[in-house]
């Protein structure tokens, strides 16, 4: 990687899919999924390569990753750019179409395989104080009236072993000294283009050596950096025009509210000048009175 040479962004989902389901990088994908998952991954297939950007007047292109690891697993891998307040609901649709799309009509149930969706985020939006959260579907802790001791260890049973959920929120990820960063610790590195942590990382490991090998390929083709700085022209646009309808929106309501108290500045004189009118009236024919 050329020190001077500003990379193209992982977080362009553009660009994210280009580096992960490139042809003949699939084991740079596999060592990402590794270390998110914790686990070994022997064999992984991507069932959808093929790379739709997005177009002009089209609200997304096809842009996620979807994968096939060891004995079935179904992943689905997305890198959100912005948040539009709709993350959670968007992973239980991409779920349950994960499962649904698994099993034909009339087929076994002892088909069904494991279907895990993954969420990079460019913002924060859960509760939590990680930057990797991970969800899986759970019983609640029994009842204490309810509990019967059979010799199960009832709060470590998972009501499915079928749904997982990760959230990667990108911005919760803090730089802490290299020595002990993680595998996942490493690949954030890339994410969040932390240079320091970006020349360890690929130094360690080969397959990140590959990750930034690509993305120097990527940030070399002017027509991928058009496309890139085209994509941030439009979205500052974007923020622009909300920012202006959102000025525009409050000093119609400032003048409103503005008319409306001048409206009642003048009633209250209006009001005000007829009781001192009223009262220089009484006190002409010798009557005393007190105002309250």
């Amino acid at each position: 990687m050329e020190n001077n040479l500003e990379l193209l962004p992982l977080t362009d989902d553009y660009i994210f899919k280009r580096v992960f389901a490139y042809k003949g990088n699939e084991s740079v994908l596999k060592d990402f999924l590794e270390a998110l998952l914790k686990i070994e991954i022997k064999g992984i297939k991507i069932t959808n390569p093929e790379i739709i950007p997005y177009e002009k007047g089209e609200k997304r292109g096809l842009l996620d990753i979807k994968a096939e690891i060891n004995d079935g697993t179904m992943l689905d891998v997305e890198m959100q750019m912005k948040n539009e307040r709709n993350t959670e609901e968007r992973a239980t649709e991409y779920m349950g179409k994960m499962i649904s799309e698994q099993l034909q009509v009339g087929e076994d149930y002892q088909n069904l395989k494991k279907s895990i969706v993954i969420f990079i985020t460019n913002y924060n939006f859960l509760k939590r104080n990680s930057y990797h959260s991970v969800g899986r579907m759970k019983f609640d802790k029994t009842i204490e009236d309810e509990y019967v001791n059979m010799g199960y260890d009832e709060e470590d049973e998972l009501a499915s072993k079928y749904i997982e959920v990760h959230y990667i929120e990108l911005p919760k990820f803090k730089k802490k000294e290299l020595s002990k960063f993680t595998k996942l610790d490493q690949w954030m590195c890339i994410f969040t283009q932390n240079k320091e942590g970006i020349m360890l990382a690929e130094k360690e490991n080969k397959e990140i050596k590959r990750a930034i090998n690509t993305l120097d390929f990527l940030s070399k083709d002017p027509k991928e950096r058009e496309r890139h700085n085209s994509i941030v022209m439009a979205e500052y646009n974007r923020l622009v025009s909300e920012h202006n309808f959102f000025n525009d929106g409050l000093e119609k309501g400032m003048k409103k509210r503005k008319n409306r108290n001048s409206k009642k500045n003048a009633k209250r004189k209006s009001t005000s000048r007829n009781y001192r009118k009223i009262y220089r009236t009484i006190k002409r024919r010798n009557r005393k009175i007190k105002i309250i």
